[in-house]
């Protein structure tokens, strides 16, 4: 799959889970854009969390948020309450 070009785009988590190691993972999709239905896998790393701890995982399917994308390298940070 092709990166994304840089910049930053609304997304919102659709799947959310614990990896067997302990590791997080997340989808999320474009929603506006040209790249919009583009679904985005990312691990735990390019999670920027208020606090910065990833909450519980499922606390985060359907919630929004943005990605950025710099020098090819995603991070997400959920728009938490």
């Amino acid at each position: 799959m092709a990166t994304l070009p840089d910049g930053a785009y609304d997304v919102i988590v659709i799947d959310a889970e614990t990896t067997d190691d302990g590791d997080v993972r997340l989808e999320l999709t474009i929603t506006l854009g040209a790249h919009v239905g583009r679904v985005i896998a990312l691990r735990r790393h390019h999670v920027v969390a208020p606090g910065g701890a990833v909450p519980d995982v499922t606390a985060l399917l359907g919630i929004p948020g943005t990605l950025r994308v710099r020098n090819g390298q995603p991070t997400f940070r959920p728009e938490l309450a």
